[in-house]
């Protein structure tokens, strides 16, 4: 079966021969034109959000609200789902890293500046009130869902307090990373509602611990960096944001120096088969690399492994 697929690789490396040499040479393809088109088309100016590039491949989206605590406010719904629409397809970006600028990652919502709330509070007649409320809570929940439908890898780097929709918006990320001066809070029940922007549908199936998750979720209490990381919230603890910073970009190089093909759908297959039954992921998972295994990122890796030699891999 092995030799049979090497086999087979080998044969698609040679039909790549032109494609990769033309690359190497400097000949740019068709596929990386559009790719290089697509990527100068993109632009990242946001209200609440900072986009920077530290390597190559990975961008580091920061909320940047540092005076309001990085609170989350009705432009920040609409930054959130431009930002991660546009990064899903930009070629240049493979990875990306989310944290927050000034004292800590967030606060959580700004109830200063929240169309839900206001309408809430309003003296509208209730039904029109519900319709109004359901548009924004659906429109909230994209904000943190498009974290996950991203098919990039998300790394979030958080210090300090994350609170309430922070909670929310590291549960939608991949890998969680924090400092020792981190600490977490489930805030809703001490506003009065149940967590609605993700919280009670991801966090648990995270921890997977259920009688602490209600613990926390009822009860609305801080828990410390040790005690996210023994729950499998957080998976690693550094002693300031300098170190956790530098952490998370070497992480986010190392993911980006992989195969992009295999990397994304490796992301997709994970979140899919994580909300279906074994053998649905299985079968999706077939359908999956009925394609995929085709991609000359197979090839260049499997060369790359028996020559060892490090690939580098085309943008997608």
């Amino acid at each position: 079966m092995f030799s049979r697929t090497l086999n087979q690789t080998h044969q698609l490396s040679k039909s790549l021969g032109t494609f990769v040499a033309g690359e190497v040479k400097g000949v740019p393809s068709k596929k990386s034109l559009v790719a290089r088109t697509m990527s100068s088309q993109a632009t990242y100016e946001f209200e609440t959000l900072k986009v920077t590039s530290p390597e190559e491949y990975v961008k580091h989206v920061e909320l940047n609200r540092p005076k309001k605590l990085n609170a989350m406010n009705t432009a920040f719904w609409n930054d959130m789902i431009d930002c991660f629409r546009k990064l899903a397809v930009d070629p240049e970006c493979r990875v990306v890293i989310l944290s927050g600028a000034g004292r800590m990652f967030t606060a959580g919502m700004d109830y200063k500046d929240n169309e839900a709330l206001r309408t809430a509070l309003s003296d509208k007649e209730v039904s029109r009130k519900a319709v109004a409320l359901n548009q924004s809570l659906l429109h909230m929940q994209t904000s943190y869902t498009v974290l996950e439908t991203c098919n990039k890898p998300v790394i979030a780097a958080i210090h300090n307090a994350c609170i309430g929709g922070g909670i929310d918006m590291a549960s939608a990320t991949d890998i969680r990373y924090c400092t020792s001066d981190a600490w977490f809070q489930i805030k809703e029940i001490d506003i009065g509602l149940a967590a609605d922007l993700g919280t009670l549908q991801r966090f648990p199936k995270i921890i997977g611990n259920d009688s602490l998750c209600r613990e926390l979720v009822y009860t609305a209490r801080k828990f410390t960096p040790e005690e996210a990381k023994h729950m499998g919230f957080i998976s690693r603890i550094f002693p300031d944001k300098d170190a956790m910073m530098a952490a998370s970009i070497e992480l986010a190089k190392t993911i980006a120096s992989k195969s992009p093909v295999a990397v994304q759908g490796s992301k997709v297959n994970l979140v899919y088969s994580r909300d279906h039954t074994v053998q649905e992921g299985l079968d999706y998972m077939v359908t999956w690399n009925s394609a995929m295994l085709q991609s000359e990122d197979t090839a260049k890796a499997v060369m790359g492994m028996m020559a060892k030699e490090t690939p580098i891999f085309s943008k997608l």
